[in-house]
């Protein structure tokens, strides 16, 4: 094992803890682990919380099924576009499933009736995003077509609100929400019923209690992460004893060492030369890991509590570090990627920065392959 990921399941827990104190207990706490929990492990994530929140979210059919595979049993929203041909096979699972187009509609319920079983549906609704959604103007027949129609079952509404990150809660959200009240009465009246609904992920959760509903999809903070630098500072500033916990700690070793002298080029193209004498231990991970190559000459890693520099490209499956002020450093000792190893720390934010990014692409695009293990 060269390269792996350790999860934190005090830190996992805790921020739950957290969140389910911000927004409160009388609604349903949806822990979104898609794209393989957000870098970290979606297996390892859902059973330890399974038995803290309500509803997990997922972004696909292969997501829900590794869930029902390790024995998670809790009820699965999927988020993102259910093919036709995957219809069934949902249906089967039980999960409910977000719907916007008429052909999905008409594949759940020709699944549902083969199955003798209901297919239940989550509208969305579009309300600014401009991505996923029905638009409010058609959403009066598409409602009628869903209470028309036999074998499904029509339980929620909901939307996505496009940029609280960026813009708190003064901005672009409260235009949404409004949208967003005034399709839910809309499709109220026609199904002549209450129907579950939700609008908020982590920043309006957070953030907006207006926007909290019935129920709040919590993805990037369930990890210990903030969804932004404005979120964080406006939340903290209401509540200074609101605090995340980063949940991920990504490690490797240090490999083969060798010294070279000042001015010799470093790794492919030989874009840097190191300034010294310099000890370079190669590292045995790289960008297909997920160690992204424009960290390339500026990140840093961390190697018996000092922060090493990566020095020239960073490779396909290796990187060299400048290990030369490390006092006694040896083959195979512990690295950290992101994380922290003594009093220092390297965040995912960090090198969010350095490559011009944001932490969830950080941590998501970590290689699944990669072993996560619970510590």
């Amino acid at each position: 094992m060269r390269s792996w990921i350790e999860i934190s399941r005090d830190a996992l827990r805790a921020n739950v803890r957290t969140l389910r104190t911000l927004v409160g207990r009388e609604r349903i706490l949806c822990a979104v682990v898609k794209a393989n929990a957000y870098g970290h492990g979606i297996v390892e994530v859902a059973k330890v919380i399974r038995g803290d929140v309500d509803w997990f979210g997922v972004d696909s059919v292969p997501e829900i099924i590794a869930l029902r595979a390790a024995g998670v049993r809790r009820p699965v929203l999927i988020l993102g576009y259910v093919p036709i041909v995957d219809a069934r096979t949902v249906v089967r699972i039980g999960a409910r499933v977000t719907v916007a187009m008429p052909e999905t509609v008409r594949a759940l319920a020709s699944a549902a009736r083969s199955l003798r079983r209901t297919a239940i549906m989550h509208v969305k609704v579009e309300t600014g995003t401009q991505r996923q959604g029905v638009t409010i103007r058609h959403l009066p027949e598409f409602v009628r077509q869903i209470e028309r129609t036999s074998s499904v079952s029509f339980e929620g509404v909901s939307t996505h609100l496009a940029d609280v990150e960026d813009t708190g809660p003064d901005g672009f959200a409260a235009v949404q929400i409004e949208r967003f009240n005034a399709a839910v009465a809309v499709a109220e009246r026609i199904a002549g019923r209450r129907l579950l609904r939700h609008a908020s992920a982590s920043a309006g959760a957070m953030l907006l209690p207006d926007a909290r509903f019935d129920l709040v999809r919590t993805g990037i903070s369930l990890y210990g992460l903030w969804p932004s630098d404005r979120i964080r500072a406006i939340v903290e500033r209401r509540d200074p004893t609101v605090h995340l916990e980063p949940v991920l700690t990504w490690k490797t070793m240090v490999g083969p060492m060798h010294d070279v002298p000042k001015g010799a080029p470093v790794s492919y193209g030989r874009t840097e030369r190191v300034r010294r004498r310099t000890r370079i231990a190669v590292l045995p991970v790289g960008y297909w890991d997920g160690y992204d190559r424009k960290l390339s000459s500026v990140g840093q890693v961390l190697i018996r509590g000092h922060r090493c520099k990566v020095l020239g490209r960073v490779c396909m499956n290796m990187m060299m570090v400048d290990v030369t002020d490390i006092p006694r450093v040896q083959l195979e000792d512990e690295v950290v990627l992101i994380g922290r190893q003594g009093r220092e720390e390297i965040a995912a934010d960090e090198l969010a920065q350095k490559i011009g990014t944001i932490n969830y692409e950080v941590v998501t695009r970590i290689n699944p392959m990669l072993p996560r293990a619970v510590v």
